[in-house]
């Protein structure tokens, strides 16, 4: 793993995918900033933290995707890691909002997004960004957010906690083919609020009750509505009200 750190970056998903559009860079290369000013999440919404306090970074993923109809597998891969990695520091009540937001209790701690391009040759390269609030404490206006600071009263090291998830990750990918039913299982059984009936908004504003049961193998949130059918949603079609 290669690390490279920087002070303040527009993005650390924009820096390393024009670092490796330019050169050849080894796989999970890690670009990490203390300081990000035009971070993305997921659907072009903006990612904002306090500077030195949180985990930012972004990871080089190639030579895993072979075919553009596994693309969620490099979710389930990143997301199970960062959960991985946190039950090693004991955050507690760890759960995946679907896609792929990092949950304690009922607040949002981090957020992943990936962005995959596909180049001339057919091979796939991913860009698996992270924002993981760590020792952030204060969340004025964002009654939805928290960190592992606040959760478990205490700082951490940043760095260390790089380290380990970048442990999780690797092991993830280089043990797909073997372990693979066992990330998704593992991704399952953590998604946020699963088995619970909730409300949802759909894309036209409208209400609606359901209870999740699962992600399809392209990444749909799978959820069974009042009429007893499984209904598959992409993100852009559905929004959890908790």
């Amino acid at each position: 793993m290669k690390l490279i750190k920087l002070g303040a970056i527009d993005s650390t998903n924009e820096f390393l995918k024009g670092l490796s559009s330019n050169q050849v860079l080894e796989n999970f290369t890690v670009v990490s900033a203390e300081n990000q000013t035009n971070g993305k999440g997921q659907m072009g919404s903006v990612w904002t933290s306090e500077p030195s306090t949180n985990l930012i970074m972004s990871v080089l993923v190639k030579d895993f995707l072979m075919d553009t109809n596994h693309l969620f597998d490099v979710n389930i891969a990143a997301s199970v890691a960062v959960i991985q990695a946190l039950e090693i520091l004991n955050i507690p009540k760890l759960s995946i909002k679907w896609p792929n937001d990092i949950m304690s209790y009922n607040k949002k701690i981090g957020g992943i997004l990936i962005e995959n391009s596909i180049k001339s040759d057919g091979t796939i390269i991913s860009i698996v960004g992270l924002g993981l609030n760590v020792n952030q404490t204060n969340f004025e206006n964002l009654p939805k957010a928290s960190s592992l600071a606040v959760t478990c009263n205490t700082n951490f090291d940043k760095e260390k906690i790089l380290l380990k998830i970048m442990e999780k990750l690797e092991q993830n990918i280089q043990s797909w083919n073997q372990n693979s039913v066992l990330l998704w299982s593992e991704y399952s059984n953590k998604l946020f609020k699963k088995g619970i009936p909730m409300l949802f908004e759909d894309q036209n504003k409208q209400n609606f009750m359901g209870i999740i049961k699962g992600v399809s193998s392209i990444g749909k949130l799978e959820v069974l509505l009042e009429d007893d059918l499984v209904s598959e949603f992409d993100i852009k079609e559905i929004q959890m009200l908790y």
